[in-house]
């Protein structure tokens, strides 16, 4: 299985790199929305991205709604971000998110939303 984490965080991609490696998930990563997309169009298929929200030259919100609207329905993306509000989760959600993750979490919270996704086993 392939990744994309985009995050503007380099810590962040590290830290959810290493979370994913041990399941077996290659990883892809982009520091930003804009660069995410290109990576997107460029590389073999991804079955997840990893967005997070606030980030300079096109937020995760914008990506999505961008991958979405070129076809990349099959991607499983989980937003990744500190907004924690109900209305940025139904924001991403109703934009084509299929969950929602607020930073900070624990590696039990990232592997029980992928198995809710049914991208790894439970």
């Amino acid at each position: 299985m392939r990744a994309l984490i985009v995050d503007d965080s380099r810590f962040i991609r590290n830290h959810l790199r290493g979370l994913l490696a041990p399941l077996g998930i290659e990883c892809e990563e982009a520091a930003n929305g804009a660069d995410g997309l290109m990576a997107l169009r460029a590389s073999a298929p991804f079955e997840l991205a990893l967005l997070d929200w606030n980030m300079p030259i096109m937020s995760g919100l914008e990506m999505l709604c961008q991958m979405r609207a070129e076809g990349y329905t099959s991607v499983k993306v989980l937003m990744v971000t500190t907004r924690s509000e109900n209305d940025n989760i139904l924001c991403a959600l109703d934009a084509g998110a299929d969950e929602y993750l607020m930073k900070p979490f624990e590696a039990e919270a990232l592997s029980g939303k992928l198995a809710m996704m049914g991208l790894v086993g439970a």
